[in-house]
C-alpha cells in the first residue's frame, strides 16, 4: 500500500492545512528519516531525493527549517548538510544552534565527571561482543549494536549498558533503535521542539521522526501541528510514511500547497 500524501487524504488534508499558515516550522530529525538507518554511523547522508526537497522547501516563503537529531552538532552539520539557515537541536536538545549568537553547551566539572564515567564504562561493554562501539558525543556516550550479527547477543550487550549505566551517578538513559544512549545534560526532543517553537513563533509546526526519542517531541505538537512517524512502531504521531525514501513527497507536497 501507497503511503505517499497523494495516496493518504488524511496527511495530504493535514499538509494543506499547515501550508495556509502564513509561517510554519519543519523540523525534521536526521537518522531514519532524512537519511535511511545504516550499520556504519557515519556513512548515513539524506537520500537524493530528500536532500533535493529539502534545498528547496528552505526557499518556499515563511517556511523555517530544522533538524532535531539526537547527533552532536558538528557531525550533523557535516553529515545532512543542511541548507543555510537551517536551525540545529544537536544531542537530542543539549546543544542547540539557533543562530551566530548561540552558546556551545558548558558541561560542570560534576557533568565531566559523569561523562567521562559513561564512557568508560561504554567502553568497557562494548568488548564483550564483536560489532558493538561506543559514539562519544559532548554530553554522554551511545552504545551501538547494529552491526552485531547476532541479535541475542546484541541485546544482551544493551541490557549489560542499562546495568552499568545504573551505577554512574548523573547518567541519564535514552533508548534507540539497536542503540543505548547516555547523557549528563537532560533535555528532550519535546523541549527542543518547544523551545524552537518559542525561538521561531511558526502559526503551525511539522516534525518527522522515527524512534523512541522523538515521540516526545510528537508529544508536544498541537493544533493543526503535523507529526510524522516514519516506519513502523506504536506512535503518538497522528500520521504515518514507511520509510525515509517517502519523505521526499511529503516535503514536496507542503511545498507546491504553499506555492
Amino acid at each position: 500500500m501507497s503511503t505517499e500524501p497523494s495516496a493518504d487524504p488524511q496527511l495530504s488534508a493535514a499538509l494543506e492545512r499547515l501550508a495556509s499558515y502564513e509561517t510554519v516550522l519543519v523540523a525534521l530529525d536526521f537518522d531514519g528519516c532524512v537519511a535511511e538507518l545504516v550499520s556504519e554511523a557515519d556513512a548515513a547522508r539524506p537520500v537524493p531525493a530528500n536532500a533535493a526537497a529539502i534545498e528547496q522547501l528552505a526557499q518556499a516563503r515563511g517556511v523555517t527549517l530544522a533538524y532535531v537529531s539526537g547527533r552532536p552538532l558538528e557531525t550533523l552539520r557535516r553529515l545532512a548538510s543542511p541548507p543555510e539557515g537551517t536551525l540545529l537541536i544537536g544531542s537530542h536538545g543539549a546543544e542547540r544552534y539557533l543562530g551566530p549568537d548561540s552558546p556551545g553547551l558548558v558541561l560542570s566539572a560534576q557533568e565531566e565527571i559523569a561523562r567521562t564515567a559513561i564512557i568508560e564504562a561504554l567502553e568497557q561493554v562494548a568488548t564483550t561482543a564483536e560489532g558493538a562501539w561506543v559514539e562519544h558525543k559532548p554530553a554522554g556516550a551511545a552504545l551501538h549494536v547494529r552491526r552485531v550479527e547476532d541479535p541475542e547477543v546484541a541485546q544482551k550487550v544493551l541490557e549489560e549498558a542499562r546495568t552499568a549505566l545504573a551505577m554512574v551517578d548523573g547518567a541519564h538513559v535514552k533508548e534507540g533503535k539497536a542503540v543505548v544512549e547516555s547523557v549528563v545534560v537532560l533535555s528532550t526532543k519535546g523541549e527542543a521542539l518547544t523551545d524552537l517553537r518559542s525561538h521561531v513563533r511558526p502559526g503551525a509546526v511539522l516534525f518527522a521522526g522515527d524512534d523512541v526519542t522523538d515521540e516526545h517531541g510528537f508529544a508536544v505538537l498541537e493544533g493543526d501541528d503535523v507529526g510524522i512517524k516514519v516506519g513502523s512502531g506504536s506512535t503518538a504521531a497522528g500520521h504515518r510514511i514507511g520509510a525515509p525514501a517517502d519523505l521526499a513527497d511529503v516535503l514536496e507536497t507542503l511545498r507546491r500547497f504553499r506555492s
